[in-house]
């Protein structure tokens, strides 16, 4: 799930993902939770890795991800892989934000007052913190 971190949209709550997720588990599917956003609470038993950062937004790895993608995410090394071929992960252009959903990001419930926020945050790993 991209596209939810500090400089994309203010890095909103995505608890209400684990849910579905763990329905899906129970049902024998493989699921995991990729995002460079936030969740404050527990995943359950779902896998998660949180907070990827740089976030897509800023040019990071989850930028290039495609549908169909198989990640790795190994817990006891702390790693996280895309399981594609080198030369086909360099070859990949960056993904863009699309331009409907970075309106969107922008409008409703207060969103407008911060949008010079989130256009000079930092990445998550340095607090996503703005000085203005």
């Amino acid at each position: 799930v991209r596209w939810q971190g500090p400089q994309a949209n203010g890095m909103p709550e995505l608890h209400k993902l684990t849910p579905p997720l763990a329905v899906l588990q129970g049902k024998g599917f493989k699921v995991a939770l990729v995002t460079d956003g936030r969740m404050s609470g527990a995943s359950g038993k779902v896998p998660a890795a949180i907070h990827v950062s740089p976030e897509a937004a800023a040019g990071g790895p989850l930028a290039k991800v495609q549908d169909g993608d198989v990640i790795r995410i190994d817990g006891i090394t702390g790693t996280l892989q895309v399981l594609v071929s080198e030369a086909e992960w360099g070859a990949r252009p960056l993904a863009q934000m699309p331009a409907e959903l970075r309106v969107a990001n922008g409008v409703g419930m207060g969103r407008e007052l911060f949008a010079n926020m989130r256009r000079n945050a930092l990445k998550a790993e340095e607090g996503a913190c703005t000085w203005l």
